[in-house]
């Protein structure tokens, strides 16, 4: 047995991983994933605890401290088990398989996620955080350790039952999707079915859905904005609206420095998860610009460019790409970079205009939260009616003030409390970078910059793209997961592909830069390869490590999953490619998993969008110009005529169309890129016109070429 203390390290130490480091001083004699702990396992004849977690994360860090850096814990550790540490951000593979058997095992899961399993990697036993001592809520780690250890060595027997049918459980699902495929589903029904459910679970005084704790769903919000367009139905772009103006107004949006805390401890979105994550931020900036799009209220625009300015001022690399998280935690307590006590903003802005800006934004001598305050817009908005964009209105101090005066104020004395603040000890950063999180942090840059017709916006994805497509690329044309300090490692699992995949299909219709393009549908023909097989994709290729169970993940929690994504993805490359393969594929997918959305759609509103893409109006737009050149800096340089018909097309919200550029060049000598030149030459038929023309099919019928811009006004409003 190792013996470790303060003073020592672990085997974590070797590590890239900030979560493994952050363990590698614990005196728990450490393993990572890997072949020497499951030898030692079986040389020693010990179970396993597997611990899974990740950087940022509040009660894993609550964990650290009670447990893994107590000497007693380490002690039982040590002598009865091989100890196992895993980040779930770089080995989300592992992640899944036992976060699925801990939600047979218990019904639930989360992080910290514990997990004891054989030393053939079967779970015996599972939960989440555990405090070190007994309580009221069950068996201390101290206690179960012992439990544990006593079973191993006295009823063994007992412990591989479980294993078994917990192991059998977790393959059950798949072969059940396997055998009931559906020959097809209603998918107007199945739509309804998921719109209806948002609806009757919908906090109509706060937003969102069902009670504390909270959480944003933006893709809940992405399908009710397609089901407004599609339906015209005015309660689901209400609860797209409602929802994203409770969740600015509440605490769970950093007022000073800007950006969304992972989700809210309570109904009015009041007391946040105060970690900061990549993935939530993208979804929402992507969810604010799409729901300006809709709406043209510029609110909206500017929720999304203040989540840019903070991706952009803090969470990305010199070389482009995008980190993974912020911490709750700083100085070893909950939300204390976030906190202000009134005292201190009286201080900083003086006693007239701390006093206006207090009021405006709940703080006040008692504190909201331990003594302290969280920023927040919900006390000053009076009723469970009103409009988020008057919150910067407040004309009873000064009856002749305007509302840019008001908001000029508000701005000034956040500035002021930003610059107090960045003196404070920040969170930890985890400055990783995943392929997938940074796919979502493209399509929304991607999106917005087209949007909001900010250029800088384009730029900062294709600079992602970039140092994707450089670092995090292997040597047969797939993807890495992970980069860090140097090192791109683990291969990528499906969310990896989709998301990336996702995010380039969106910057070319940004940009017209047909490398985007022919890049996404290259990993799509990669990701089928490698992760497809009889209807649906797995969550890891067949080049990724075997473990216990290979999983389809079909649900979308906390993101889309891969499949729900991939059916958009297909949908859309099935067309800009004309690839009607893909297509089908698409439908396949929809098919294999029929029967989990005709009885639960809510659980799966991202794979609805995919449906309604299928089921409802759809159009094609191939615009054809000659007269775009090439810039020193490599930049397309659009002529006005080619810009004012693209600002026409985009002026239009129909998330159920696709935009492409058609020049007439002739594609390099590589199958997929004739696929592209065929579908596009075959479109422009006037060849050699600097003056744009226009191409449009809706639902497979194609509509005369259209060279006025008046005309493609009124087609595009029809």
């Amino acid at each position: 047995m190792t013996q470790l203390t303060k003073d020592k390290t672990n085997r974590l130490i070797n590590e890239k991983s900030p979560y493994l480091l952050q363990h590698a001083h614990n005196p728990v004699d450490w393993y990572a994933w890997g072949d020497e702990a499951f030898v030692e396992a079986k040389r020693q004849d010990k179970p396993i605890f597997l611990s899974i977690g990740y950087s940022t994360c509040h009660w894993c860090h609550v964990m650290e401290k009670e447990s893994f850096e107590d000497e007693e814990i380490a002690e039982v550790l040590n002598k009865h088990f091989i100890s196992i540490k895993v980040d779930r951000e770089e080995r989300p593979d592992i992640d899944a398989v036992y976060m699925n058997a801990t939600q047979i095992m218990t019904g639930s899961g989360g992080w910290p996620l514990s997990v004891f399993l054989d030393n053939d990697k079967r779970p015996i036993y599972a939960g989440t955080y555990f405090p070190k001592k007994d309580g009221r809520y069950g068996p201390g780690f101290l206690t179960l350790l012992e439990r544990i250890s006593y079973l191993w060595e006295h009823d063994r027997v007992k412990l591989f039952e479980s294993s078994n049918i917990i192991t059998a459980e977790l393959n059950k699902t798949d072969i059940e999707n396997a055998v009931n495929i559906s020959q097809d589903i209603n998918y107007e029904k199945a739509i309804v079915k998921c719109f209806n459910q948002l609806k009757n679970n919908f906090d109509e005084e706060y937003g969102g859905f069902g009670s504390a704790p909270k959480f944003p769903a933006p893709h809940n919000l992405l399908f009710l904005l397609r089901y407004y367009h599609c339906k015209k139905d005015e309660i689901a772009l209400e609860m797209v609206e409602k929802t994203l103006q409770c969740i600015y107004g509440g605490g769970i949006y950093d007022h000073i420095g800007f950006g969304f805390s992972r989700y809210s401890t309570d109904r009015m979105w009041l007391v946040p998860h105060f970690e900061k994550m990549l993935y939530d931020n993208a979804l929402l900036a992507l969810t604010y610009c799409e729901t300006y799009h809709c709406t043209k209220n510029p609110g909206y625009a500017h929720v999304a460019e203040e989540i840019f300015e903070y991706i952009s001022r803090d969470m990305t690399s010199r070389e482009g790409g995008f980190y993974n998280a912020e911490d709750a935690d700083s100085e070893g307590a909950e939300g204390k970079f976030y906190l202000f006590t009134k005292d201190e903003v009286i201080k900083l802005l003086g006693a007239k205009d701390g006093e206006k800006f207090c009021e405006k934004y709940d703080i006040s001598e008692e504190g909201n939260f331990e003594n302290s305050n969280i920023l927040n817009l919900m006390r000053s908005a009076q009723g469970s009616e009103y409009d988020l964009w008057n919150f910067d209105v407040n004309d009873k101090y000064d009856e002749n003030d305007k509302k840019e005066k008001t908001e000029e104020f508000l701005a000034d004395c956040r500035k002021r409390l930003f610059k107090y603040r960045k003196k404070r000890v920040r969170p930890f950063k985890d400055d990783k970078i995943t392929t997938s999180w940074n796919g979502l942090m493209i399509c929304a840059f991607a999106y917005g910059g087209r949007i909001l017709n900010n250029e800088n916006y384009t730029d900062m994805a294709k600079n992602a793209a970039k140092f994707i497509l450089e670092n995090m690329s292997d040597e047969n044309g797939g993807l890495y997961t992970r980069y860090r300090d140097g090192e791109a490692r683990f291969n990528a699992v499906a969310d990896d592909y989709a998301y990336f995949i996702w995010g380039l299909i969106e910057l070319y219709e940004s940009t017209f830069e047909k490398t985007y393009l022919l890049e996404a549908y290259r990993l799509n023909k990669v990701l089928i390869d490698n992760f497809w097989e009889n209807g649906a994709l797995y969550f890891t290729g067949r080049d990724s490590e075997t473990l216990i169970f290979r999983p389809r993940e079909i649900y979308d929690g906390a993101i889309p999953s891969a499949n729900s994504v991939s059916i958009s993805n297909f949908i859309k490359l099935s067309r800009l490619c004309d690839d009607h393969k893909l297509a089908e594929m698409a439908v396949e997918i929809i098919r294999f998993f029929g029967k989990t959305f005709e009885n639960m759609p809510f659980g799966h509103s991202f794979a609805m969008c995919g449906l309604m893409h299928l089921e409802y109006l759809s159009r094609e737009i191939i615009i054809s110009c000659d007269n775009i050149i090439k810039g020193a800096d490599g930049r397309s340089e659009r002529s006005p005529e080619f810009t004012s018909f693209v600002s026409e097309i985009y002026a239009n919200y129909n998330p159920f169309s696709t935009v492409a550029y058609a020049d007439g060049e002739i594609g390099e000598d590589i199958e997929f890129y004739k696929q592209y030149e065929n579908k596009h030459d075959k479109n422009n038929q006037d060849k050699n016109k600097s003056e744009p023309t226009v191409y449009i099919c809706e639902n497979s019928v194609c509509k005369q070429p259209i060279s006025d811009i008046n005309k493609l006004r009124d087609m595009l409003r029809n």
